[in-house]
């Protein structure tokens, strides 16, 4: 901690779900931390983070190279968090993924910071068919070229509180009659706790050996699409039945559900989403992941009943949910 007191680090995005996470892992260690984001008088939850003007706000496009250069002024780190779950009056992945990505890179390379953290995503492929994928991929390559030393952290899906997957799944349970099987379910994913994402960030912006290297991050244990919805279903003790619903005809729901996002509504599903469903979300073999950052993941189970309480009836008086035979008839 010693080591980083008075270093300051930037952090592009770092009111949302898995930013504030990463402040705090950061202001424990030290950094000054100055969180980049577009609407700062949203973030101010955030100051209490760290000790009394450790953790500064500052508004921040990052289409805008002006804004850009302004945040990193002085810095000797940057995070990209910035990232976009489908397209809107909020922003187009093009230019929240590729263009924000690629002027903090170059920024970063011509204020000579040298430690830049790029968050990605599994399944990140420049040729990808799915938008949010494709402009990932192209993100990674564009922030290699600019800091070849900058790490690149590819988390699968991320839980914790305040998640859009988990949550998302056990609101629609409390309404829904059923709940969607997209593809069959047999999507595999390696659900990654948002507090080790943080942790994730930190480290390696302190680890030398991080330099230039691609990570892959997935918790301790792989799931179906269907497992994870058995598990919800458990947890807030409510039996509803799975709709297995093909993959055409979930591109062409989701098609017409995104069009909510027109009205800065965000939608339930998109097309794009369900292109991505059709490959497993899981670390790749050999990859380095936690375990080379010096990280023991956090399970699923361990985490998700501490707040998925919140969607039984009854909420936390609730009687602790029972085991159930078949939790999700298909």
């Amino acid at each position: 901690m010693a080591q980083m007191a008075g270093k300051i680090v930037v952090v592009f995005g770092g009111s949302g779900f898995v930013g504030t996470q990463a402040v705090r892992a950061l202001a424990r260690r030290g950094w000054r931390v100055r969180v980049a984001v577009r609407k700062p008088h949203l973030a101010g939850a955030l100051r209490p983070v760290g000790d009394i003007g450790q953790v500064q706000l500052m508004r921040c496009d990052i289409t805008r190279r002006a804004d850009v250069e302004a945040a990193l002024e002085g810095a000797d780190a940057a995070v990209n968090l910035v990232g976009l779950l489908f397209e809107g009056p909020g922003g187009r992945f093009a230019s929240s993924h590729l263009e924000g990505a690629r002027h903090i890179a170059e920024v970063c390379r011509d204020q000579r910071i040298e430690r830049l953290v790029q968050i990605s995503a599994i399944g990140a492929d420049a040729s990808a068919a799915a938008g949010y994928a494709r402009t990932k991929g192209q993100a990674e390559a564009a922030v290699r070229a600019a800091v070849p030393g900058a790490v690149i952290l590819r988390p699968s899906i991320i839980f914790g509180h305040g998640d859009g997957f988990l949550n998302r799944f056990a609101s629609l349970a409390t309404m829904a009659p059923a709940l969607p099987l997209i593809g069959g379910g047999g999507t595999r994913f390696q659900p990654l706790y948002v507090g080790d994402v943080a942790e994730a960030i930190a480290g390696s912006l302190e680890r030398p050996e991080a330099r230039g290297r691609t990570y892959e991050l997935g918790g301790p244990s792989v799931f179906t699409f269907k497992e994870i919805l058995q598990l919800i279903l458990r947890e807030i003790d409510r039996r509803r039945p799975l709709l297995p619903i093909p993959f055409m005809a979930a591109r062409i729901l989701g098609s017409f559900a995104q069009l909510t996002a027109v009205v800065g509504i965000a939608p339930q599903l998109t097309r794009d989403q369900v292109l991505m469903l059709h490959a497993d979300n899981v670390v790749s073999d050999g990859a380095p992941g936690l375990a080379a950052l010096g990280i023991t993941p956090t399970g699923l189970e361990a985490i998700a009943p501490t707040y998925l309480w919140r969607y039984r009836r009854g909420g936390q008086f609730a009687a602790t949910p029972r085991p159930q035979e078949d939790a999700l008839p298909a």
